[in-house]
């Protein structure tokens, strides 16, 4: 199994996207309880444009249980599925949990971003975005103006007289 999983992955990175997929289909018939696997199939099949096909693997990668690494990968990966099948609300819980579980990871908070556009929650979606770029950036331009934008992330609708 470990051998086929790793030769899958070695395939997936060298492009070979489909005949990493078959092998991974093929494991996780031999092996469907295995949460490693589950995910790995999932992410192939998103690799493939096939996000429908991807969603029930990444569930049970979940509920089966993921190390910490990878569990934040098939948050990543469910909840951008279900933004781009246009499940908006599916993909809101799944970051929702993601946020909580991985505060820090920027990542999972910039997809959940655009969840939040997607369901017209544009200043959340905004200052969720400011504040990762202002937490995150090096650029001297920005960060000249750290102060204001911090201020301002959460009152873009705000208008002073």
């Amino acid at each position: 199994m470990e051998l086929n999983l790793e030769k899958a992955i070695t395939l997936r990175k060298s492009g070979s996207i489909k005949e990493s997929n078959a092998i991974l289909t093929a494991l996780v018939k031999e092996f469907p309880n295995d949460a490693a696997i589950n995910y790995q199939c999932a992410w192939s099949f998103d690799l493939l444009g096939e996000e429908a096909r991807a969603v029930s693997y990444y569930e049970k990668a979940i509920q089966l249980g993921l190390p910490h690494e990878e569990l934040e990968g098939a948050f990543i990966g469910l909840g951008s599925t279900y933004r781009a099948l246009g499940e908006y609300e599916k993909s809101k819980s799944v970051f929702l949990k993601a946020v909580e579980a991985f505060p820090a990871n920027r990542a999972i908070q910039t997809f959940y971003a655009m969840t939040l556009y997607n369901l017209n929650e544009h200043s959340q979606a905004m200052e969720l975005l400011l504040n990762c770029l202002i937490e995150t950036t090096n650029d001297s331009n920005i960060l000249e103006y750290k102060k204001a934008l911090t201020f301002y992330a959460d009152k873009l609708d705000q208008t002073w007289e």
